[in-house]
């Protein structure tokens, strides 16, 4: 069978993966499925690297580069610092669009404090819409990293802000015609369309809120394949299960009634925008305080548990196994006829 849009699936990036080898012993911590981010001991500071592309949205491309990939970043602890780009434009693009996504970096990088440091640029044929392939480069204090894969049984599951920010805008942005001859309200689809901003899909300040106010062993960015996808990656890179609680998670009034126009499942929705962040109980309220206190909600929503109970949701009709999607629920809705 060929591969669908999204992601690859598990098992072929797991074969892939598992041909590779590392002879630098200055990479601590290499590819592994649910690692978006690579650290490098350069001395007296760690080298973080992530590299993410934006295929999805069209709208605000180069913006949502900066962002996702200082996303990965911050996750590890550190600080995003400096920018590549490789921008890809289908024939007929126009001069002016060209230089908006250029502009859209820009203005992102300066949000962040990012240098804009390189990178590549071209029209392509064969593409229909543009393609940004970012780069994002930072630095870690080596007493301040961690990753996904750094939970522990036992552990709490916080997740910041709601399900599903970004799948909720490009929803929006993309299919806000459709969605309003659907019977979905206008003022649903015009506040959807501004997620990006607020909320915002930005999860730097979480991250660095998280390391200054708890014990954190692990956190995570809920991107491609939804919140549930995130839970699976922080629980097999941990080598972990995972409970959540049906009703403990935060999902948008927005995005339920987008998804249920569109058949979409929001668990399996685009969700940057949302942190994971795994520490023990007793941290949780301090967390919760914290975000509070910087205006970004936090939800307790579960917990990690040893890998042989599995990876369960707990809701109305009980335990049963936390949903899986092969690929995105916004890729399977832009894959559909027409």
């Amino acid at each position: 069978m060929n591969l669908k849009a999204g992601k690859f699936p598990p098992d072929l990036l797991a074969r892939a993966l598992g041909k590779n080898t590392i002879a630098d012993p200055r990479v601590l911590l290499g590819p592994k499925i649910g690692e978006d981010a690579t650290v490098l001991d350069m001395g007296d500071r760690l080298l973080v690297a992530a590299s993410d592309p934006v295929t999805f949205a069209t709208d605000s491309i180069g913006w949502y580069a900066v962002q996702v990939n200082a996303n990965d970043i911050a996750c590890t602890g550190g600080t995003p610092l400096w920018f590549l780009a490789t921008i890809l434009v289908p024939e007929g693009f126009s001069p002016s669009a060209a230089e908006a996504v250029f502009d859209q970096m820009m203005d992102a990088c300066r949000e962040l404090g990012v240098s804009l440091v390189g990178g590549h640029s071209e029209v392509t044929p064969g593409i229909d819409r543009p393609i940004v392939v970012g780069t994002m480069l930072g630095e870690v204090e080596k007493d301040r990293l961690v990753s996904t894969g750094g939970a522990r049984e036992g552990d709490s599951v916080v997740v910041t802000k709601g399900v599903a920010i970004e799948g909720s805008a490009v929803m929006a942005r993309e299919k806000g015609g459709l969605l309003v001859e659907l019977g979905v309200a206008d003022e649903t689809v015009e506040a959807a369309s501004g997620f990006l901003a607020s909320p915002g899909i930005s999860v730097v300040s979480d991250a660095r809120i998280a390391l200054d106010s708890a014990q954190v062993h692990s956190l995570h960015d809920v991107t491609e394949g939804g919140l549930a996808t995130g839970l699976r990656e922080v629980a097999f890179a941990s080598g972990l299960g995972v409970a959540v609680e049906q009703d403990s998670i935060p999902l948008l009034p927005e995005c339920r009634d987008m998804c249920q126009a569109l058949e979409l499942d929001p668990l399996g929705l685009l969700s940057s925008g949302a942190l994971l962040v795994t520490l023990p109980a007793g941290e949780v309220p301090g967390l919760l305080r914290a975000l509070d206190g910087a205006g970004i909600a936090g939800y307790e929503i579960g917990q990690m548990l040893a890998a042989e109970e599995g990876m369960v949701m707990i809701g109305l009709d009980g335990e049963t196994p936390l949903p899986e999607f092969p690929r995105d629920e916004l890729a399977r809705l832009f894959s559909r006829a027409g």
